[in-house]
């Protein structure tokens, strides 16, 4: 074997990527609706409960302005992190808006609405079980 030569065995090793591992969906929109001011951000599982997304994710803006805003933000921060097909529903009105961005549905409420619609309680471990009538 010559110095110059490589053996077969020889691979050059893989390159390795540099950048951060991709957060998941959920903490990348925790995080976004924390940096943007959201209050009361809540986190609920729907595995085993639907099968429309893995998880729920619940927050209030103060107002109508800042609800949109905090939708905006949101948008943008998926769209940089790669989720092009983001659907969102309510911004003419900004008192409830839905980002739909797969695996986690994200709904922004002013307090209000909030209160009024009470989706915590509905998607909640102690919600009651189906009651239609037989």
């Amino acid at each position: 074997m010559t110095s110059g030569s490589r053996s077969p065995a020889a691979k050059p090793a893989p390159a390795r990527s540099r950048s951060k591992a991709k957060p998941s969906l959920a903490k990348l929109i925790v995080s976004s609706l924390e940096d943007a001011k959201a209050e009361e951000i809540v986190t609920i599982d729907l595995n085993g409960k639907a099968a429309l997304a893995d998880s729920m994710i619940v927050a209030s803006g103060r107002s109508n302005r800042h609800v949109a805003a905090i939708a905006d933000q949101l948008q943008d921060a998926l769209k940089e992190a790669g989720y092009k097909s983001v659907s969102v529903e309510g911004l003419p009105h900004c008192d409830w808006v839905v980002l739909d961005a797969g695996d986690v549905i994200v709904h922004i409420f002013r307090p209000e609405v909030r209160s009024f619609y009470n989706i915590e309680k509905l998607w909640s471990p102690n919600a009651p079980a189906d009651t239609t009538l037989a």
